[in-house]
């Protein structure tokens, strides 16, 4: 994989950032996205979310084993799985939400900048004849620009994040923010590591708020 294009290296400030807060604007990025509700660690449904996810974005990164790579396509590394979390009847902190089948998400990957609805679309029809029993109408291309964020890497075990999240909060005060978690704007998290790879207190996972001045 040397050589290959990494998202996590080409936008550090995006993917890596350090244990002190810092304000960033996200822009506009594709992404492969699946919605759901539930416990990501017992929820069926998260499981077969994250199946599409990887199943799709890895179905655009080998068409060029059978040359119907799309145009403009260039060696890269399948992006980070990312998060978008909420409460099915409160708006969700990060901290605030004890009974996690209560949970709703949005998970998804980045896509490359090549990839078009019609690229999406093939991906599609190549993954289905593989997995033939695997629906795949819940997965959408989307063009998503988050905006004016705060952001902060928590290292450890996700049960752990309050702390973390304290911090983010209080530099979000200080510096003169608003933390502006809504229904249109969501608590986002991106997962540098493979949890069933990984000790928990190794974890590496970014969490983000979207904020307003």
């Amino acid at each position: 994989m040397a050589g290959a294009y990494d998202f996590k290296k080409e936008f550090k400030d995006l993917y890596l950032p350090g244990a002190t807060p810092c304000v960033i604007a996200v822009p506009q990025m594709l992404f492969i996205m699946v919605d759901g509700k539930g416990d990501p660690n017992t929820s069926e449904e998260y499981r077969t979310a994250l199946e599409i996810l990887y199943g799709l974005s890895y179905a655009i990164k080998m068409s060029k084993m059978s040359g119907t790579q799309p145009e403009g396509y260039f060696e890269y590394v399948v992006a980070p799985l990312e998060g978008l979390w909420w409460g099915e009847e409160e708006v969700f902190d990060g901290t605030n939400i004890t009974d996690k089948d209560q949970f709703c998400w949005t998970s998804m990957i980045r896509q490359p900048g090549f990839v078009t609805q019609d690229v999406f679309e093939s991906a599609k029809q190549a993954l289905q004849k593989k997995k033939t029993a695997l629906d795949l109408s819940p997965a959408r291309f989307v063009s998503f620009t988050e905006g004016l964020c705060a952001q902060i890497m928590h290292t450890g075990s996700y049960d752990d994040e309050p702390g973390t999240i304290e911090v983010l909060e209080r530099f979000i005060t200080d510096a003169g923010y608003r933390n502006d978690i809504s229904d249109n704007r969501r608590h986002h998290e991106i997962y540098l590591n493979d949890p069933r790879k990984t000790a928990p207190e190794k974890l590496k996972t970014v969490i983000r708020y979207p904020i307003f001045k």
